[in-house]
């Protein structure tokens, strides 16, 4: 496939998009096959992540002897008082998949039908496709829409891995724009930003379940004749402008992982109100075929091989679980409002901190809660003040460090950590604190206490 001719920052482009245009056409495009293949990092291979448990270092490179050292001083897992996450699962979800397993139907079937249409009824959607995962969704939406090899979606730096890699498992080239500093969401400027004549797609994140500015962006989309994709995985059950989100939009992607708003272990939801893309992703999650096996059975019919497909179906037992998470959403929503509330009013007081913008219910969902360290006022990095954390019985984590500092985007696009000058200093400043609904008082007394002594050992 050639390389059509890149667009440079004259034309309205990113400064160095075409930089990394070309090394992106020199290392992938270049090779000899088919379009939407993985892509391969130099010297073949594809990507995987290995994450290490905390406390062991990471293997030496080939060639040499692999060691692994144990840090000593590490807080071990038995100290931690407040977990990051804690699932908030009771006797309803016990129930619910009790009554599948007795059932004998396993697989996608009614009660994955009945979780799509509860599910459609809960965000005002006209249509609801379940699938195994908020990647899957992301995959399924990008691929109904026809993103393919030569099209560019425009993809936030400050998000997770999924959102980047659907767009390269089309065969299409994700480019990254910045976030705004109080928000950390993507604008429609940074994304006007990147904007070239191959962009198909804008793919915001309501980032910690604060979404976008929507009507900015799909004022931009309209005006460039793009698709919008949402990611919505941190925002069930949020609302924008008195919608809620999966109600307005052209397509929305759902996570109902292991620790989101509503969980389903592993899980995911599509929404759209346009019936030609969700008969699509019907058909797409699962390998094409016209008919599922609960319909066969139903039926006593065959099925017909409409389209190559994937294996992206959400099981009866995981629906039955997602349908008992989301009878009890608006109480679980609810806890994290007031957990919000909670930790506003007493780290407020901390000049070290920068806290996030406080939206009330409906209007943020409450899925993470992110401060940002001002480390001109600390004698420390965000990490210390992590590791003092937990020394103190409390985990945290960080969400996220951005898309353009990981060595592949680095080594296939030309990224410097320069180039997104905002998330650069989001990301070392950053840090999520245990937020859910399940949290109690106590723990969240601890988590400030915690809080506010790692402020002062540090204080300058």
């Amino acid at each position: 496939m050639g390389c059509a001719p890149a667009r440079t920052a004259g034309e309205g482009g990113h400064p160095s998009l075409a930089r990394r245009r070309i090394l992106f056409d020199q290392r992938t495009m270049g090779r000899s096959r088919p379009a939407a293949a993985p892509l391969s990092l130099p010297g073949g291979g594809v990507p995987v992540a290995v994450p290490l448990q905390p406390g062991v270092a990471a293997a030496a490179p080939p060639g040499r002897r692999r060691v692994a050292r144990v840090d000593r001083s590490a807080p071990s897992r038995a100290n931690i008082a407040v977990p990051f996450h804690r699932a908030s699962i009771g006797g309803e979800e016990l129930r619910a998949i009790r009554r599948v397993l007795r059932s004998g139907w396993l697989t996608s079937g009614p009660e994955t039908e009945r979780f799509e249409a509860e599910f459609a009824a809960a965000v005002s959607a006209r249509h609801a496709v379940a699938v195994n995962s908020g990647t899957a969704a992301l995959h399924l939406a990008l691929a109904a829409l026809e993103i393919g090899p030569g099209d560019e979606v425009i993809v936030p730096t400050m998000s997770f891995a999924a959102d980047a890699e659907v767009v390269l498992r089309l065969g299409a080239r994700p480019v990254l724009a910045d976030c705004d500093p109080r928000t950390l969401n993507l604008t429609a400027e940074a994304a006007a930003a990147v904007l070239t004549r191959r962009t198909r797609a804008i793919l915001p994140v309501h980032y910690a379940g604060l979404p976008c500015e929507m009507t900015a962006l799909r004022r931009l989309a309209r005006r460039h004749g793009l698709a919008v994709v949402e990611d919505a995985a941190h925002a069930f059950p949020a609302r924008h402008e008195g919608r809620p989100i999966g109600s307005a939009g052209q397509v929305v992607a759902f996570s109902f992982y292991a620790s989101k708003n509503l969980t389903t272990g592993e899980g995911g939801m599509v929404t759209t109100p346009h019936l030609r893309l969700a008969r699509r992703m019907r058909l797409l999650r699962l390998h094409g075929l016209s008919t599922s096996a609960w319909q066969r059975r139903e039926c006593g019919s065959g099925y017909d091989i409409i389209l190559p497909g994937y294996k992206y179906n959400l099981g009866d037992v995981a629906a039955a679980m997602g349908r008992a998470q989301l009878a009890k959403a608006a109480r679980l929503h609810a806890a994290r409002e007031r957990l919000a509330r909670r930790y506003q009013r007493a780290l407020a007081r901390l000049p070290e901190l920068e806290l996030p913008p406080f939206v009330a219910a409906p209007d943020h969902a409450w899925h993470l809660y992110v401060i940002q360290l001002r480390l001109e006022r600390l004698r420390c990095g965000r990490d210390q003040f992590a590791a003092a954390l937990r020394r103190r019985g409390v985990e945290s984590s960080v969400h996220y460090r951005p898309l353009h500092m990981h060595s592949f985007y680095r080594r296939a696009f030309g990224y410097r950590p320069a180039d997104f000058p905002r998330a650069l200093a989001a990301s070392r400043r950053i840090l999520s604190l245990p937020f859910y609904a399940g949290l109690r008082a106590s723990e969240a007394r601890r988590v400030i206490a915690a809080v506010a002594e790692t402020c002062a050992e540090f204080r300058r």
